[in-house]
């Protein structure tokens, strides 16, 4: 007879005890904060309930399944075209209900909205059940913590005083802050790198703090609209929480449609629209712009001895390498296989290359140092040894045109690889075996 621990619902088959050690008890600490929290305090929320609240409840989770029922479709090509954590826009229901309610039975509404959620997207997405578990336990630690900021504030009325209005807006911060933080430590403890660094740029991916505090801005509209007028008013977020969820799609299509999915660069045609906009930008207002076409040397090597999936881990890196050495401003892209192409904005100096190749023999440097890890050997085995030949041409010296500039910078890398590899050159004139390997 099977053992029921190794039967398909058995203890030891669940996908939790994947989890790294130190990750896994995060994980269960914060689910176990979350359910002691509401057991210690439903006493006083059950004592504290406000008249007509059953029809609030019933309002904030109707509203709520309506919301994900109507953006379904939406949310399953969200999922689909970008599989990092990202707002889901149930915060909206979540935080109306701690400012309005106890957390015992704001955690319940909230209880509702992430079970339906569950059932209707993220199983069906492959999301394991404790990924849901850890979800719904930081939105009811949020939501405690909004409850406990707007009635220690501003007792069981935040929206007739200033001080009512201070408490809420408080209250949204604490939500943000206690959901955003748990999730961001769990994910950069999941991670190879666990610095502050990486934590805030968890912390701030993208626009989506941007959208979780407009979500949250509309959970406190919601909330007042039913503490000031009645439940029913909460259906009126509905049509603009709708049209923001496929706003929000339109956004992430548009990143997808620009990014190269190896690297998170932009591909070859995005690269070109940007770096032309520039490259016209420059020449009227009489700027230098400098380009850098990059090739790894025997990239085919890896390819060969380590297959296509390391070799993949090997073009991140690079790309991440490329990334940190050049600013913010500068456009980076990849051109396909193992080539990249830098756009380098404003280079100072009288024609900015010298400047601009100080920057490529910094990118060559990083390169040649990087240590690749290849996933699953048995003997730490790691991939280095890496070089890459780069070839640059400077705006207005070596060309006024993208396509001018780009013939010269890819003339000036195969120069640089008939040269030994591993080396930069820069400007017209250097390569006289251009476009010969």
């Amino acid at each position: 007879m099977r053992s029921p621990l190794n039967s398909p619902l058995g203890v030891r088959r669940w996908a939790v005890w994947s989890l790294p050690r130190r990750v896994l008890a995060v994980v269960v600490l914060i689910d176990l904060l979350a359910a002691g929290f509401l057991v210690l305090h439903a006493r006083d929320d059950i004592g504290s309930l406000r008249s007509g609240w059953p029809w609030i409840v019933l309002v904030l989770a109707v509203a709520g399944i309506v919301s994900t029922e109507a953006s379904l479709g939406v949310e399953r090509m969200r999922r689909r075209t970008d599989e990092s954590p990202h707002i889901d826009l149930s915060s909206v229901w979540a935080l109306a209900a701690a400012i309005l309610m106890p957390a015992l039975v704001a955690g319940a509404v909230v209880a509702v909205l992430y079970i339906h959620i569950y059932l209707r997207i993220w199983r069906r997405s492959g999301v394991p059940l404790y990924r849901f578990l850890f979800s719904l336990a930081t939105v009811m630690l949020a939501v405690q913590s909004a409850d406990a900021v707007t009635h220690l504030l501003a007792g069981d009325d935040p929206f007739h005083s200033g001080r009512g209005l201070a408490a809420v807006l408080l209250a949204l911060l604490a939500y943000a802050a206690v959901n955003m933080v748990l999730i961001a430590t769990v994910i950069v403890m999941s991670g190879s790198s666990r610095t502050l660094g990486t934590f805030v740029q968890v912390m701030c991916h993208g626009d989506e703090a941007v959208l979780e505090f407009a979500t949250l801005s509309m959970g406190v509209l919601v909330a007042g609209a039913v503490a000031s007028f009645g439940p029913a008013y909460a259906v009126l977020v509905l049509p603009p929480l709708i049209v923001l969820h496929r706003t929000v799609l339109v956004r992430q299509l548009e990143e997808a449609a620009s990014t190269d999915s190896k690297t998170g660069l932009l591909n070859a045609a995005a690269w070109h629209v940007q770096a032309g906009r520039e490259m016209r930008r420059a020449e009227r207002i009489n700027l230098h712009a400098t380009v850098l076409v990059l090739d790894l040397d025997h990239f085919k090597l890896v390819n060969d001895r380590h297959g296509h999936l390391v070799g993949d881990q090997v073009l991140a890196a690079v790309a991440a390498a490329v990334r940190a050495e050049v600013r913010d401003e500068d456009i980076v892209g990849r051109f396909g296989g193992e080539e990249f192409v830098v756009l380098l904005r404003g280079i100072e100096g009288d024609d900015g290359r010298v400047a601009a190749e100080a920057v490529a023999e910094r990118i060559r440097l990083r390169v040649a140092a990087l240590r690749v890890a290849v996933p699953g050997s048995r003997d730490a085995v790691v991939v280095d040894g890496l070089t890459v030949s780069i070839g640059g041409a400077t705006l207005p010296s070596d060309g006024v045109e993208l396509g001018e500039l780009l013939e010269v910078a890819d003339a000036a890398m195969y120069d640089a690889k008939h040269a030994g590899r591993n080396r930069v050159r820069m400007g017209a004139g250097t390569g006289s075996q251009a476009r010969r390997r």
